[in-house]
């Protein structure tokens, strides 16, 4: 009997193992692995943007003071300085920066009533236009028209402020790296809700800590390096890429098994990228182990099967065993 037990512990823990080393195995990619691009992007607006790139792509520029009659050295305010290589690498790279900024602008220096002209936004472009429908912009903005940072308008909350459009990059649709992806997204909510000096500009609202907001979540660690903020905190929309709905603070996400079941939010949020063709049993199966742990995620129909017959087997001996000792005691009385 000792030995029965024993085989069934051993086959359970081989089980285990395989479905681990199957369902997790690009958990442990490395740098080496990815695939990187070889090929250098040449803008045909190359010459006309270096001459924005001569000052705004470094922290200082130099320029002629015709009044004075000297040449003066300067420090470009940080908010002003646009990096040429992460420009080039940007969803924008292909534009002329007087595409979006008046022409004005190639006379220095710069005449001060620029400043106020008026910024576009993403649906300027992109609303209304067949080369873009597939990503559903005029959806994107009414879901925005909804969201609590909507309600900020006022105060000079635009699309500007999540996605700067000199450096913004849709990872979420062409990198395979699931963990960049995350970083990256959270560093846009991040960058106001992490940094006061930027939260100030929308709200009177004190600082506030999101380590301690979010006391109340176990193993905070590994939540903010597998999940976005936006899994827990926006309405999901399965019309759009990513939902602009950010919902106030009390209706946010706080019951676990809404992630981690396996018809968790998750897979119309995070994974909803991955390729269809990987899904197994109605759900995820190895895409979501990847990242994250969800009860039920590697199940496998076979197994499950061979895992009942084992338990009933078990059952059905340890009955049999009783029922031989039953009988045996009656014998001996």
């Amino acid at each position: 009997m000792k030995l029965f037990v024993l085989r069934i512990i051993s086959l359970f823990s081989i089980i285990n193992l395989f479905s681990f080393s199957s369902a997790g195995s690009s958990l442990f990619k490395t740098e080496n692995d990815k695939d990187h691009d070889t090929v250098s992007f040449v803008s045909r607006f190359d010459a006309d943007n270096n001459r924005c790139f001569k000052c705004h792509g470094q922290e200082k520029y130099e320029y002629t003071n015709e009044t004075l009659g000297r040449q003066v050295n300067a420090m470009m305010c940080s908010e002003r300085i646009i990096h040429k290589n992460d420009f080039y690498s940007s969803n924008h790279k292909s534009f002329s920066c007087t595409d979006c900024h008046s022409e004005e602008y190639v006379k220095f220096p710069h005449s001060g009533e620029l400043r106020m002209e008026q910024k576009y936004n993403c649906i300027d472009c992109h609303g209304g236009d067949e080369k873009f429908a597939k990503y559903h912009f005029e959806e994107i903005e009414a879901d925005y028209h909804k969201s609590t940072h909507f309600k900020m308008e006022d105060e000079g909350f635009s699309c500007w402020k999540c996605h700067n459009p000199h450096t913004y990059k849709i990872t979420v649709r062409n990198n395979s790296n699931l963990k960049e992806t995350i970083a990256y997204d959270n560093a846009i909510c991040l960058n106001c809700h992490s940094n006061f000096s930027h939260f100030q500009l929308l709200t009177d609202r004190k600082e506030i800590s999101i380590i301690e907001k979010h006391d109340w979540l176990p193993n905070q660690t590994s939540h903010f390096a597998n999940v976005r903020c936006i899994e827990c905190h926006t309405q999901i929309n399965n019309n759009i890429p990513i939902s602009h709905l950010i919902k106030s603070k009390d209706q946010a996400v706080k019951l676990c098994n809404e992630c981690h079941s396996k018809n968790s939010i998750l897979m119309a949020s995070l994974y909803k990228f991955e390729s269809k063709e990987q899904r197994r049993d109605g759900f995820f199966n190895g895409i979501i182990l990847n990242a994250s742990y969800v009860i039920g995620a590697n199940r496998n129909q076979y197994l499950n099967t061979l895992s009942l017959i084992i338990f009933v087997g078990v059952i059905v001996i340890i009955g049999i065993h009783i029922i031989l000792r039953i009988r045996k005691n009656k014998q001996n009385y």
